[in-house]
C-alpha cells in the first residue's frame, strides 16, 4: 500500500505568510487527493483562525519574533528557537512527515529548524522582493529555496540556486475572468447602478492610515452617485468606520465597510481601482488579476520590503506609489478623480502588470515539493 503524502507547511503571523501556504495546501491536494497536510504556526498570529477554517490541522509551538524592537529579549531567540524547533520536530514524528516547507514570518522558522534536527528535507519560499530575518536565518539550514521575485536571490545565503516559482494565490485567482465575474460580484456587495468601485484593502487586519483616508474621502464625496467605496476595515476597525461614515453623511450609496473579505476574486472582479499596502500576496494578486492599484508601503515592513515589492507594479506602469504619511483624502482624491474618468487608462495600467508565475506558483512549489519527499530522509525513525 502507497504511504501517503505528508507535508508539514509552517506559516503564521499574518495572511501574507498564510494565504501561500494555503494556496499551495490546495495545490498538494489537486496533485495528490490523499496527501496528509498541516501546519506549524503560534498562538499569537491569523492562523489559529484561518488555518482551521480551511480545514487543516494547525499545530502551534513557542516561538518569538526576529524583531530588534524586542530589546533585551531578542537576545532570548536562540533558545526558543531550539525549544520550538524540538517542539515542531516532534510533530514532524507524529505527523510521519516526509518534506517540511516553511514560508517565512517567525511562525514558520520552527519548522525548518525541526526538520534539520529531524534530518528531514525542507524547502523555503520567500515572498517578498526583500527576504524577511526567518527567512534569512533559514536559507541557511537548506539546499532548497524558492523565491517569489528574482530580486530576492540577492538577498539570500545560497540565494544562487534559488528557483523563481512566484507566489502562490488561490486557484479563483489564478483563474479570474473579471468581466465574467462583475455582474454577480457588484449584486454581491450590493453597487448602485453605474457606480465606478474603489476598493480599499489594508490586509488581513486593516490598515487604520487607508481607513482613515477612506473616511475622509467618503465624506468629500457623499453627494456623488457615479463612484462607491468598499473598505475593508479589519473586524477590530468595523464598528467605529461605519459609525464615522454615518456621521460622515455618507450613505450606502457612497460607502460601505465590511470586517473582511471572504470572496477575494469577487472583491477584485468589483474593483475598478484598488488602494492598498503592498504586501507580496497583494502585489502577486494584482499583477494576475490585472486590477489597477495606488499602493501604500507599510512604512514599518522589516527592510521596507513593501516599497520594494510595490515598485514591482509601479516601475511596470501597473500602479502608483503614494507613501504612507502622503495617504490623505486630498491625495486620493487628486489620484483617484481623473483615473476613474479615464477607463482606458485603467485598462492600460491593468495590462501592464507581468503576471509572470504567479497563477502557476502554487502548483510549481507542489511540484518542488512532491519531488523532495520522493528522496531517501535520514531520519530512520521516521519510515520505521
Amino acid at each position: 500500500m502507497r504511504t501517503p503524502l505528508s507535508v508539514v507547511i509552517g506559516a503564521g503571523g499574518t495572511g501574507g505568510h498564510i494565504y501561500p501556504g494555503l494556496a499551495l495546501a490546495e495545490a498538494l491536494r489537486r496533485a495528490d487527493p490523499d496527501a496528509v497536510i498541516s501546519f506549524i504556526g503560534t498562538e499569537r498570529g491569523l492562523e489559529t483562525t484561518l488555518i482551521p477554517a480551511a480545514g487543516y490541522r494547525l499545530h502551534t509551538v513557542d516561538m518569538i519574533p526576529f524583531d530588534p524592537a524586542l530589546g533585551a529579549k531578542r537576545f532570548l531567540l536562540p533558545a526558543a528557537l531550539l525549544r520550538s524547533g524540538a517542539q515542531a520536530r516532534s510533530v514532524l514524528r507524529t505527523q510521519r512527515a516526509q518534506v517540511v516547507v516553511g514560508m517565512g514570518g517567525y511562525p514558520s522558522a520552527p519548522a525548518i529548524v525541526g526538520a534539520k534536527m529531524a534530518g528531514l528535507p525542507s524547502v523555503i519560499h520567500e515572498s517578498n522582493a526583500v527576504p524577511g530575518r526567518a527567512n534569512q536565518f533559514a536559507a541557511r539550514l537548506t539546499e532548497h529555496l524558492t523565491v517569489a521575485f528574482d530580486g530576492s536571490r540577492a538577498h539570500l545565503s545560497g540565494g544562487e540556486r534559488a528557483r523563481t516559482v512566484g507566489m502562490p494565490i488561490a486557484a479563483s485567482l489564478a483563474a479570474l475572468d473579471r468581466p465574467a465575474l462583475r455582474e454577480e460580484a457588484r449584486r454581491a456587495f450590493g453597487i448602485p447602478e453605474g457606480a465606478r468601485v474603489v476598493l480599499f484593502n489594508g490586509g488581513s487586519l486593516g490598515a487604520a492610515r487607508l481607513t482613515a483616508a477612506a473616511v475622509d474621502l467618503a465624506a468629500r464625496w457623499r453627494g456623488r452617485e457615479d463612484v462607491h467605496l468598499l473598505i475593508k476595515t479589519g473586524p477590530a476597525a468595523l464598528a467605529e468606520t461605519r459609525h464615522k461614515l454615518v456621521d460622515a453623511g455618507a450613505g450606502p450609496v457612497a460607502a460601505q465597510a465590511v470586517p473582511y473579505l471572504d470572496r477575494m476574486d469577487l472583491a477584485y472582479a468589483v474593483a475598478d481601482l484598488v488602494v492598498c499596502r503592498a504586501g507580496s500576496a497583494t502585489i502577486a494578486e494584482l499583477a494576475t488579476t490585472g486590477v489597477p492599484a495606488v499602493l501604500v508601503p507599510y512604512p514599518y515592513a522589516p527592510g521596507d520590503h513593501q516599497t520594494h515589492n510595490a515598485r514591482v507594479l509601479s516601475d511596470a506602469g501597473a500602479a502608483y506609489l503614494v507613501p504612507d504619511a502622503e495617504t490623505t483624502a486630498d491625495r486620493l482624491a487628486a489620484l483617484i478623480d481623473p483615473l476613474l474618468a479615464d477607463p482606458a487608462r485603467l485598462a492600460v495600467m491593468g495590462r501592464a502588470a507581468d503576471p509572470g508565475h504567479h497563477a502557476r506558483a502554487a502548483d510549481l512549489l507542489a511540484e518542488t515539493v512532491i519531488r523532495l519527499a520522493g528522496q531517501p530522509t535520514t531520519a530512520k525513525e521516521f519510515t520505521s
